[in-house]
């Protein structure tokens, strides 16, 4: 006598092996996250060099990206993808400044096995006072999730 595979467990199974034959084989080692990274430049050394303290915060948010930092040369400044610009305020040695982004943003595929990110493109010269900082420079104006410097803040 033949058995037979009782109805109730054919989906099951049909589960299962679709399941196991649709898994990428591989994991991701890729970085997923953009982040505008900005330099620190001192310009009384005219070179790139950290502050005595870095504190970094977004307006109308409740995190904190960074809390008074040393030795940090270059930030990584994450911007909203849902929104066309992003502002924060930036305390260097104890002096407050302002800073706002203006961009746009659009999906990129990193990889099968990594999934979309957004990449940003700054659309103008970012907006920003001047206490500390006396000027902010564009590097590259598309934001990735590669290592590649973005602006250039000076102090």
């Amino acid at each position: 006598m033949r058995k037979i595979v009782p109805q109730s467990l054919i989906p099951v199974l049909s589960g299962l092996i679709i399941i196991l034959f649709s898994c990428a084989q591989g994991s991701c080692f890729d970085e997923t996250e953009s982040y505008l990274k900005a330099s620190l430049y001192n310009t009384s050394f005219s070179k790139i060099l950290a502050p005595d303290s870095l504190t970094l915060y977004g307006m109308n948010r409740d995190s904190i990206i960074y809390n008074k930092v040393a030795d940090l040369t270059i930030a990584l400044i994450p911007l909203n993808d849902t929104a066309q610009s992003s502002s924060f305020v930036i305390k260097i040695n104890g002096i407050t400044d302002t800073i706002e982004f203006l961009y746009s943003s659009y999906p990129h595929l990193i990889s099968k096995e990594c999934g979309y990110t957004y990449y940003h493109h700054l659309d103008t010269l970012p907006i920003f006072t001047k206490h500390i900082i006396t000027d902010i420079s564009i590097e590259n104006s598309t934001i990735t999730n590669l290592k590649i410097e973005n602006i250039q803040i000076s102090y």
